[in-house]
């Protein structure tokens, strides 16, 4: 049948017994309140009780449709940011990751088509070993505007604003790696 005539189905793949072949290799958590209202007072500089107030409402990273890749992280609280504008937003949430895979971050396709929304380290890559940190895994997301047609992206709380994708990844025949991660962004290469 010709690529053109084929008919496409939104289903699962499944192996030959009918089971899915979708590895689940992570599961997301909101870090501890007391981590939450400390990162988010930190970085906003508004009230614990307003913070606490907060982390309620966060809400786990989820896929939109069966055939998403990316799980959308929602935002905590409403922002907009005008062109060169750069926001740190922590999302209250952890992933623990099974070993040999990686979670990338992401703006969301339509915010970075739009608005021309970036990740301020490009790509962002939370490790597996990063829910041990002493930060609880919290995981923080760094963005700015860098339209050039005068456009201000506004984000309401409770929207989609990132996608987190897992990846596997491999290793060097002759890696030797051994460290043990104690802190978060940028730690494993301070020794």
């Amino acid at each position: 049948v010709p690529v053109h005539r084929r008919k496409l189905y939104c289903c699962k793949s499944f192996n030959k017994e009918g089971e899915s072949i979708m590895q689940k290799v992570a599961k997301f958590q909101k870090v501890s309140e007391k981590q939450f209202v400390t990162d988010w007072c930190g970085v906003t500089r508004c009230s614990a009780n307003d913070a606490k107030l907060l982390y309620e409402k966060i809400r786990l990273p989820r896929r939109a449709t069966v055939g998403s890749a990316g799980y959308d992280f929602f935002a905590p609280e409403s922002f907009s940011l005008v062109p060169h504008e750069t926001i740190l937003i922590p999302t209250g949430i952890r992933a623990q990751i099974a070993e040999g895979w990686v979670l990338q971050l992401y703006p969301r396709s339509g915010l970075g088509f739009k608005f021309c929304l970036q990740m301020d380290n490009t790509v962002g890559i939370i490790d597996s070993d990063y829910f041990n940190a002493q930060n609880e895994g919290h995981i923080f997301i760094k963005m700015t505007n860098c339209n050039r047609q005068g456009k201000t992206l506004s984000v309401s709380a409770g929207e989609g604003f990132a996608q987190g994708i897992f990846v596997p990844f491999g290793i060097t025949e002759d890696d030797d790696a051994d460290g043990c991660r104690e802190g978060g962004f940028g730690s494993t290469t301070k020794k």
